[in-house]
């Protein structure tokens, strides 16, 4: 009977887990032994002790058959072999590091359909066998077959196969080896249980994660809020703030004492979900309960009124921070310099570089990034180019996220000719390009030489694995889509069809665009059918460009009709833009 609190973690019944082809013939020999062989030699004639002796002696060597073969004599003496015979043979066979798992396996079925019974030993060396070797599916095998002969698995043999379970990812296995430790009794000892918290999180498996942390809780057991937290973390990563704020309150009220790090992941989820106030109100109660907020926790929230364009009040949270006695690091800054650069604030800018030297900070290649994007961003274009020249150039500490700002400072001077040498110079410094990389050339060879020159490029690259993506194609079919080079719209989508890239709003967007362009607005509508039903939901800008074209070639009927016809299916009803259309 499984867990009660976890009864679709694993389905498969007991025997449905195992499957095997055994061939009984080896077993037949305990029953009819060719003559001639008991015969011919002086085997035949040896004692228990000397047969028992060989039997060792071939198991030790690996050499199973010839064990077994003496084995088999020992049934012309009385009472023998015994299950510590067979025991023996499993033991030093496994010992000689030439073990066949198939034949152990074959050796218990034969033990089980013949006799002796196997006992405890027996199931106990299988299953050091099974793990030694790696088969866990077999030693899952063993293990249900041992508690159905009525022997209990060790807590040790349990352990170790969840160990392995969660080192070779096997997360399915892993969960049903907690199940029958479960209900056994057995706990997992804490880096274990840790350790499985931490793969089913990784794994995406956030339910099943926080349905194993139940388990153990319920039963009493609890290693320490650095075994919540990760749960904690996992669901504000995954946009369930408001399900990591239920679980919080209510481990709170079973007495879970709680950390900085628990508060900043609420504090992260909220602000993620762009719930700026209850992320405010966490921060207050979080210094309520005397748990003083670090630098990690603060920077979380400056990160995200930056984001928001909002730096004044990300100001006022590190003058909080700085009151508070929490010192910002290098990441702190970092992400405040960006955000001024965006704004093109050079005196805040510098004041800032001069308190990270004052601080002994050294600029890091975040540092350098952050001002040459951002200036870059804003517009200023000489300034960056210095600072990334002299970053790259001279020696200083890079990564791909710095080459990338240099490729789009260099197509926004269109010195697409220095692209190549850029590229290569990337590879020689061991940084592969991105598919950010990629694109950013795509974006500036269709503004200086065309679609074809940037389709030729698509297809040169060295992509990674998964091929050029969905903004790659992008790139090419929205600028073919503005100069209304149809050749090229086919040829484009003809190659998404190839590589399993499926158009997604921005790709039918430039499609409207164009059949607006060229006066075919049936086929502007046939798209935008194509992405109620089953495509991808059109946005209010696809349907305003669809309403306005409309609107200009005095097709006001039929934007009225359109608007009926579409706005509530999609979501996308705004009285205003209807008003707007009616009133034209």
């Amino acid at each position: 009977m499984r867990f009660s609190l976890i009864p679709a973690i694993y389905s498969r019944g007991i025997y449905g887990r195992f499957r095997f082809s055994v061939n009984f013939s080896s077993f037949c020999a305990l029953k009819i032994v060719d003559t001639a062989e008991e015969t011919n030699g002086n085997i035949y004639h040896c004692n228990y002790a000397e047969l028992r002796r060989r039997m060792l002696d071939f198991a030790t060597f690996g050499d199973f058959s010839q064990a077994f073969l003496t084995l088999n004599f020992m049934k012309n003496l009385p009472g023998k072999p015994t299950v510590y015979d067979f025991n023996a043979l499993m033991y030093y066979y496994f010992k000689s590091r030439n073990v066949s798992v198939h034949l152990l396996i074959e050796l218990y079925l034969g033990m089980k359909r013949y006799g002796p019974a196997p006992n405890a030993p027996t199931f106990n060396t299988l299953c050091n066998v099974m793990l030694s070797s790696g088969d866990l599916q077999d030693a899952f095998f063993i293990i249900e077959e041992m508690c159905g002969s009525g022997f209990v698995p060790s807590f040790t043999i349990l352990s170790k196969l969840l160990k392995k379970t969660l080192q070779i990812g096997s997360l399915m296995d892993s969960l049903y080896a907690f199940e029958i430790m479960l209900k056994l009794g057995y706990v997992p000892t804490e880096p274990t249980f840790n350790m499985m918290i931490c793969k089913l999180i990784k794994a995406g498996m956030i339910h099943e994660s926080y349905l194993v942390f139940s388990c153990l809780f319920d039963k009493g057991y609890f290693f320490g809020v650095h075994t919540f937290n990760p749960i904690l973390w996992a669901l504000c990563k995954s946009n369930q703030s408001c399900t990591a704020l239920q679980f919080f309150y209510l481990m709170k009220k079973r007495g879970v004492v709680y950390n900085a790090c628990s508060y900043t992941a609420l504090v992260y989820g909220f602000c993620r979900e762009g719930l700026e106030e209850d992320a405010l109100q966490c921060l207050e109660e979080m210094q309520g309960d005397g748990c003083n907020p670090n630098v990690r926790t603060y920077t979380v929230l400056i990160k995200f009124l930056c984001d928001n364009g909002r730096i004044e009040q990300a100001f006022k949270i590190l003058g909080k921070m700085e009151e508070g006695g929490c010192n910002p690091d290098l990441v702190t800054y970092n992400v405040i310099i960006r955000e001024l650069c965006h704004q093109g604030r050079m005196l805040d800018i510098l004041y800032f570089i001069q308190i990270i030297d004052q601080k002994g900070f050294s600029l890091d290649s975040y540092t350098y990034a952050a001002l040459a994007g951002g200036l870059l961003k804003n517009g200023k274009v000489m300034f960056p180019y210095e600072l990334l020249f002299d970053t790259i150039f001279k020696g200083f500490s890079v990564d791909v996220a710095l080459y990338n700002i240099y490729l789009h400072y260099l197509c926004r001077q269109n010195r697409l000719t220095e692209l190549s040498t850029m590229l290569n110079r990337m590879i020689e410094e061991g940084f592969m390009p991105t598919n950010v990389s990629y694109n950013i050339i795509l974006d500036a060879f269709c503004r200086g030489n065309g679609v074809d020159e940037a389709l030729k490029l698509l297809e040169h690259f060295n992509w990674e694995a998964n091929g050029p993506d969905v903004v790659s194609f992008n790139t090419i079919l929205c600028m073919a889509c503005k100069q209304g080079n149809s050749r090229m719209i086919k040829k484009i989508l003809y190659q998404m069809e190839c590589e399993g890239v499926e158009c997604d709003v921005v790709s039918f967007t430039c499609l409207i665009h164009y059949f607006c362009t060229v006066r075919k607005f049936s086929m502007c509508l046939k798209l935008l059918e194509t992405m109620m039903h089953g495509g991808p939901c059109p946005t209010v800008v696809t349907v305003k460009l669809v309403l306005d074209r409309l609107r200009k070639n005095g097709l006001v009927g039929e934007a009225l009709q359109f608007t009926n016809r579409f706005y509530t299916k999609a979501g996308l009803a705004s009285e205003k833009c209807i008003f707007g259309c009616r009133g034209s």
